[in-house]
């Protein structure tokens, strides 16, 4: 039997902010079910942090593909994209009509 060690978790907290009634009514009226505001507030900060790193990965690999041509690395012409994405979508619409019938 193997025993673990599980301590409470430490929290941290975010900064309060002052903003208008009308922005906290807002907020407010937009909240799920059971939701709290601090509950949105959290997951709204959550949701930027992951999209700003997902913008930054992004622009990354841009920067990287950049640099790659750069480099006289091959590249892809976006007809040929282009034209692959619109096979791939008229093969999805064909198996979709022939699902349906």
């Amino acid at each position: 039997m193997q025993l673990q060690y599980t301590a409470p978790m430490k929290t941290a907290t975010l900064p309060g902010i002052r903003v208008e009634p009308e922005l906290r009514s807002e907020a407010e009226s937009v909240l799920n079910d059971g939701e709290t505001l601090s509950q949105f507030v959290e997951t709204s900060v959550r949701d930027a942090v992951r999209r700003r790193r997902t913008q930054a990965a992004f622009i990354a690999r841009g920067l990287a593909s950049l640099d790659a041509v750069r480099r006289g690395e091959p590249t892809v012409s976006a007809d040929s994209v282009l034209a692959e994405l619109e096979a791939k979508l008229a093969s999805a619409l064909k198996s979709r009509s022939n699902r349906k019938r």
